[in-house]
């Protein structure tokens, strides 16, 4: 833990809190969500003025990014909260910060009255988060360990930083670290469907944000007359015509010496691409961009079958999956396979875990991998389980390093006390984080259940185990959604 978020109302509390610090870390920062100093992230008034248009997120989104900068350049952050904005309620915006910087809050008073209001506070913090969460992140100090206006022990003050803490992970933060991860190694990725608003007003949020190069196939002069008229910035992104290129003789001998063997003729191979897909997977094939993202207007199948043919699959791995972070309220999870195959054998599936935990790895979840069935151990019998017993050997065998249980129910796999009575010695029993389902009908049906139920940021899905990143977009997605997948696959081309 490097940060530490107080509430007080005493203006001494915070000199005398860096002066403990010190005698353990070189560098201390003071951070102010709001305030009028040399690292406020707002001040006071246009924090109102955001609140008030209905922005919280992008209020949420800035200050972690802000404080994220700081953290880079200290050895310590002290974020130091606030009470006087006024119309909003400013404890439970402080709690929700606190939460998204993954920082405990150490309430810091002076009298019984202040005391008195740090309960009440605590309090909120449980009544208002049904994990608990928050709870476990508020350090309140009664008295009984030591007063913090008396601050004598310093052993007991950095024991109490030093409490273990749960590693939460929002949904706002996590998009914030996608962005981040794609801007330091970044890549370029082709839209093929620039007829689409949604993918404009994307690639103008990605370009702004500089995290991805963005290449969009089409006319330019339509392109650019229907981002003049959507008021949208596309200066500096790239624009090709598959009709019209200097890549399209190449394309088409390229595309032709790969498919002739199954009968493929340099005619066909010439017209093909012409066609979008087909010319953008091209461009990722042959290396100049490094990612494709397709599928708001066009189907899965017409999305992967280019990939397949030419871009092919990675070696080891025998069938392409879709997998989706699932982002909790203070946690992200992988789900797979809910997106390609309806029913994988034991082989596919075990390349389905190898596939997954890579995925994983690249979105920095330290893959605890559960293959999931309605039997835990052996507890059940049955075909199918059977199936996964087999899947879960298979995969042991692919990947030994893995840290892979199965077969296990779904509350085995994260409940720690359901997990102590089914499978007390399982690394991954009760800290399971990627999600292997038997099959494609319980993979599809679960996340979306959990989506719409829970309220989880569903974000793919994620083509897993092609040799390129090529992702696939609903039909039906939002502009959000496009460009998480953006920034997804500029990640993933990074890590291949």
């Amino acid at each position: 833990m490097n940060g530490i978020y107080i509430l007080t109302f005493s203006k001494a509390i915070l000199p005398k809190i860096s002066q403990i610090l010190g005698s353990k870390f070189k560098n201390i920062k003071i951070f102010e969500p709001i305030g009028d100093g040399e690292f406020s992230c707002f001040d006071e008034k246009s924090a109102f003025e955001l609140l008030a248009k209905g922005e919280k997120s992008k209020f949420i989104k800035t200050t972690i990014s802000k404080f994220d900068e700081m953290r880079k350049n200290g050895d310590f952050i002290i974020v130091n909260g606030f009470f006087d904005l006024k119309m909003f309620n400013k404890t439970n915006l402080n709690l929700e910060l606190s939460k998204h910087l993954n920082l405990q809050i150490l309430a810091c008073f002076e009298d019984e009255k202040e005391a008195d209001f740090f309960k009440n506070l605590a309090k909120i913090a449980n009544a208002q988060n049904s994990l608990n969460l928050i709870k476990e992140n508020f350090v309140f100090d009664s008295g009984e360990k030591f007063a913090l206006n008396e601050i004598t022990n310093e052993s007991k003050f950095f024991d109490l930083l030093e409490a273990k803490m749960p590693n939460i992970v929002t949904p706002l933060r996590f998009e914030n670290d996608l962005y981040a991860k794609a801007a330091s190694n970044l890549k370029s990725v082709v839209l093929p469907e620039s007829d689409d608003e949604r993918i404009l007003k994307a690639s103008h949020i990605i370009n702004e944000s500089k995290a991805v190069k963005i290449v969009l196939l089409g006319d330019e002069n339509e392109i650019n007359s229907k981002a003049k008229n959507l008021g949208l910035n596309l200066d500096g992104i790239r624009i090709i015509n598959p009709a019209n290129n200097e890549y399209s003789d190449e394309f088409a001998n390229t595309l032709y010496e790969l498919r002739k063997a199954k009968g493929m003729e340099l005619e066909k191979a010439k017209a093909l691409v012409k066609d979008r897909t087909y010319f953008g997977t091209m461009l990722v094939y042959s290396g100049i961009c490094d990612a494709m993202v397709s599928g708001a207007s066009t189907t899965t199948a017409e999305t992967i079958r280019p990939a397949l043919q030419t871009i092919k699959m990675k070696p080891g791995v025998s069938t392409v999956s879709g997998s989706f972070l699932m982002c909790m309220d203070s946690e992200v999870y992988l789900f797979a396979d809910c997106a390609i195959t309806p029913n994988p054998t034991a082989e596919q599936l075990a390349g389905i875990v190898v596939s997954s935990a890579a995925t994983a790895s690249a979105f920095g979840i330290d893959p605890k991998i559960a293959m999931l069935s309605y039997s835990t151990g052996s507890s059940g019998s049955g075909e199918d389980v059977e199936f996964v017993i087999n899947a879960t050997n298979l995969a042991k065998e692919l990947a030994p390093n893995l840290d892979i249980e199965g077969p296990i129910q779904f509350d085995a796999a994260v409940d720690k006390i359901v997990a102590a009575k089914k499978l007390p010695n399982s690394k991954v029993a009760g800290n399971a984080n990627v999600f292997i389902f038997p099959n494609l009908n319980c993979g599809n049906i679960c996340y979306k259940a959990v989506q719409r139920t829970s309220g989880a940021v569903a974000i793919g899905p994620i083509l897993q185990g092609l040799k390129k990143p090529v992702n696939d977009l609903s039909r039906g997605c939002l502009v959000e959604d496009v460009v998480n997948t953006i920034l997804i696959s500029a990640i993933q081309a990074g890590e291949n």
